[in-house]
C-alpha cells in the first residue's frame, strides 16, 4: 500500500488535550510518523517523514540567494514539526500550528495525492463554497498558464 494515492475527505475532532485521531485510510499510506507544517489558506500540510522533500518542490535547485526560494523553505521547513501517533492512532498538533490553522473543534483531512491538508472544518467549508463557485474560472486560468509554457 506504500504507493497508494492519498485522496478523499475525512472528518475528525480535536479533543480537550488537542489530540486528533488520524484517519485509518490515511495512516495506512502515511504511517505512524510524519511531518506537519504550515500550509496555504490557513491549512496545515502533512507528509510522510521520508516524503519531506515534496515540501521543497519548486525551490530545489534554486540558489539560496533567490529570495522566493529561501522564504518558501523558511515557511515550509521552519514551520515543520515531526509527529508520531500514539497507540490509539492520535497525535497532538503543536500549539503554533493549531493557532495558525485556527483549529477549534472539528477538522477535515483532505488527501491530495502525495500529501494531506488539515483544515478547521468551518474554514474549509467556507473555502470550499468559494472554490465551488469559482472552479470553472480557476480551471480555465490553469489551462491558459499551461498553454503559454
Amino acid at each position: 500500500m506504500a504507493g497508494s494515492l492519498l485522496i478523499g475527505q475525512y472528518d475528525a475532532r480535536i479533543d480537550e488535550k488537542h489530540r486528533i485521531a488520524f484517519p485509518k485510510k490515511i495512516r495506512e499510506i502515511i504511517g505512524n510518523k510524519f511531518i506537519v507544517t504550515l500550509g496555504y489558506e490557513n491549512s496545515l500540510i502533512i507528509v510522510k517523514e521520508e516524503g519531506w522533500k515534496a515540501l521543497l518542490e519548486g525551490t530545489e535547485g534554486k540558489p539560496f540567494i533567490q529570495k522566493g526560494a529561501r522564504e518558501t523553505q523558511r515557511y515550509l521547513l521552519g514551520g515543520a514539526s515531526f509527529v508520531e501517533l500514539d497507540s490509539k492512532g492520535r497525535f497532538i498538533i503543536p500549539d503554533y500550528l493549531r493557532r495558525f490553522a485556527k483549529i477549534k473543534g472539528e477538522v477535515i483531512f483532505l488527501g491530495l495525492e502525495r500529501f494531506v491538508e488539515l483544515w478547521d472544518r468551518e474554514i474549509w467549508e467556507s473555502y470550499r463554497q468559494n472554490l465551488e463557485k469559482n472552479i470553472d474560472k480557476i480551471s480555465e486560468k490553469l489551462i491558459n498558464v499551461d498553454n503559454k509554457e
